[in-house]
């Protein structure tokens, strides 16, 4: 009697598929089998590629002789500690009663990679119908849709092209790079660290752009210059309320275009906003006039949903928890049926899951914190039509779409952390507000003009706005309460146009054009500019997945839009890899993200050597040729011919090389800032 296998990539999503096909299997050591099925599991990889030195033991030693090092055929080896559970794999796969094969690992590019490595370390013949099943989440339809909508795995072909080239890249240019490096500099770094622990130079495809992100943010920090600068504000009186207004040297004004000024708003020098002030002061202070009053709605839609980006993004800023925490929880969320697949770059639903949304709703009922807008929105149907709003849109979805509450495992969560409860509101509070409506402002912005004593024709003009809340719209699913950000980090946006008072609404109502306001004092505010802001764990990943922004050249900026630094699945552990190997720190408590002097070392040493290691474009560009190859536009092939090609003009470039530039005096400039 034949059999069908599937195989998953972990045990307790081989338990879910167990359930779901209802079969009652023994469980036996790696595997489950019944009479009609067996499960079994990878525990993530079970197979690795091969060091240098399984090619040739000479290769263990580094040396300028046997780089660049380019395989023609690579070789894999199974990971030692992973070695039984391959063995049963690999019996149970080559099983003659084992006829079809379900490949249920997590459907994307890193869940293809670990189950083809295994698949050609088990030489699991190609006879056997091997099917791919490809779920959003974990719910038990969604599997059995999965499985009855199973393609064949060669249609999943060019996406295991893609993970098997991504691979290869990282392993390249990680190897040649760090040896190149490290024989040329790494005694001039060992040195100067004078004892210290230093093992080798690493660099890598992603983790040496994403350093070279953070010391350029720091470096602009620390050269940084201060620059003051005066604003004049006066104040002005309504019959019951007094409210401010900020000077500009807009056209007519004394100061139109002057040199003296910062801006259009402010002075380089205090003696300037102090004459202002006397100018308009004497001999007495001056009533104003009403030139403008102008008043607009405007609207303020729900945000996209989360993708993997933005959901690690909020949670840093909410919750102070590091991108790698945030993916560990979501994965937690996912593997208990509450959310669907969570390394997702898409930020929208499909069509054909938008018309089925009243299933994830219905299951919310049960949802306590969010239960009334649950049923606000289907007692109201404001879930219909979803799939002709902005919500939706099947051209921006790739392997998955955004993260959402399933509805169901709810009972789940009562043994779950706190951290990881709030993580899931998160994600239910986004997904419920795009059934509601945009939030409303009224806006008012007004104009007001001062006469020179003595001179009614010279005046100066100062403006007032005020944005007031009238329709909260999405904003009640969403609280500003429950989103509340450290003062700091805080946006002038709806928590300030909340707090104006009554009285003064209603003053600032009864204002007309031509009106005459009595002004109760000038004053001056000094200001200053202010550095850029460090990175913080989340602003990382979104720079990472952003990285087209950071390039200059407008033709690539728009060839890369889409592509980023890493993926979703691995940028928050090339965070991690860079704290450990001590290249960056992470304050825990704030998730700001700093270099450390070794970092800069590092920096400096690929600045000088292999430069394009650090910029976007080149990263950003390898990650667009990767897709290029899972879409089937370009072959492996090509892509290995120009991989190769890179490689080997980059280390016979830094062998080559003369130094005409001083390391020493490079790590002296940074060393005398950690001094």
């Amino acid at each position: 009697m034949s059999k069908s296998i599937y195989i998953a990539e972990k045990p307790s999503v081989a338990q879910e598929f167990a359930k779901a096909l209802k079969i009652h299997a023994k469980k036996k050591d790696g595997y489950l089998e019944s009479e009609e099925a067996i499960i079994t599991w990878c525990v993530g990889h079970l197979v690795t590629m091969s060091y240098p030195e399984q090619y040739d033991e000479n290769l263990k030693k580094w040396e300028y002789n046997t780089i660049p090092f380019i395989p023609e055929t690579f070789l894999y080896e199974v990971i030692p500690g992973v070695k039984k559970q391959f063995e049963i794999v690999k019996t149970l796969l080559n099983r003659q009663d084992v006829t079809t094969i379900y490949v249920c690992t997590d459907s994307g590019r890193e869940g293809e990679y670990i189950y083809r490595l295994v698949d050609q370390m088990a030489q699991v013949p190609a006879s056997k119908d091997k099917r791919r099943v490809w779920i959003d989440s974990q719910t038990e339809e969604e599997i059995l849709r999965g499985i009855r909508d199973a393609k064949p795995l060669s249609e999943y072909d060019a996406l295991s092209d893609s993970a098997y080239l991504r691979a290869k890249e990282d392993y390249l240019m990680g190897i040649n790079f760090s040896r190149v490096l490290t024989l040329k500099y790494g005694y001039s770094v060992r040195n100067y660290l004078n004892g210290k622990k230093f093992g080798a130079i690493a660099v890598g495809r992603v983790m040496t752009c994403v350093l070279g992100m953070v010391v350029r943010r720091e470096r602009e920090i620390r050269s940084f210059i201060k620059t003051p600068f005066y604003r004049v504000l006066a104040t002005f009186e309504t019959s019951t309320k007094t409210f401010e207004g900020e000077w500009r040297a807009t056209e007519g004004s004394r100061y139109y275009q002057s040199p003296a000024l910062y801006k259009e708003n402010g002075f380089k020098e205090l003696c300037q906003a102090q004459k202002l002030i006397t100018d308009l002061s004497t001999p007495s202070l001056c009533d104003s006039i009403v030139e403008k009053i102008e008043k607009k709605k405007e609207k303020k839609n729900p945000p996209l949903l989360f993708n993997l980006a933005e959901l690690q993004n909020v949670c840093s800023k909410l919750f102070k928890i590091s991108p790698d925490e945030t993916l560990k929880i979501t994965q937690t969320l996912y593997e208990r049926k509450l959310v669907t697949y969570p390394r997702t770059d898409a930020r929208v639903l499909s069509t054909a899951v938008s018309k089925e949304i009243d299933k994830n709703l219905k299951g919310l009922r049960n949802y306590s914190l969010t239960q009334s807008f649950v049923n606000e929105i289907l007692d109201n149907n404001l879930y219909k039509g979803l799939e002709k709003t902005r919500y939706v849109n099947d051209k921006q979805i790739t392997d998955h779409y955004a993260i959402i509450p399933t509805g169901q495992g709810l009972g789940a969560l009562n043994g779950l952390p706190p951290t990881t409860v709030k993580v899931y509101e998160v994600i239910v509070r986004r997904f419920l507000s795009i059934f509601y409506p945009a939030a409303e402002y009224q806006k008012t912005a007004i104009t007001i003009s001062l006469s020179y004593p003595n001179s009614s024709n010279e005046k100066e003009f100062f403006y007032s706005s005020f944005k007031m809340l009238v329709s909260q719209g999405y904003l009640k699913v969403t609280p500003l309460s429950f989103f509340k950000k450290k003062e700091d980090e805080k946006d002038k946006d709806d928590e300030e146009s909340n707090t104006l008072d009554v009285n003064l609404i209603e003053a600032i109502s009864k204002l007309r054009k031509g009106a005459s306001l009595a002004i109760s004092g000038l004053s001056i505010k000094e200001g200053e500019t202010s550095p850029p802001k460090r990175y913080n764990s989340g602003s990382m990943i979104l720079a990472m997945e952003n990285a087209g922004q950071l390039i200059e050249d407008e033709e690539l900026r728009a060839q890369i839009k889409g592509s980023g630094i890493g993926t979703s699945a691995t940028r928050a552990e090339i965070l991690n890899k860079l704290f450990k190997i001590d290249y960056i720190n992470l304050n825990k408590k704030t998730q700001i993200i700093t270099p450390t002097f070794l970092g800069e070392m590092i920096y400096d040493v690929v600045n000088n050597s292999i430069r394009s290691l650090l910029n976007p474009e080149l990263t950003a560009s390898w990650e667009k040729g990767l897709t290029y190859v899972a879409n089937g536009e370009i072959t492996a092939d090509e892509y290995m011919v120009k991989l190769d090609s890179f490689v080997t003009r980059m280390v016979n470039g830094v062998k080559g090389a003369n130094n005409q530039w001083s390391l020493k005096e490079l790590f002296d400039a940074t060393f005398a800032y950690y001094k």
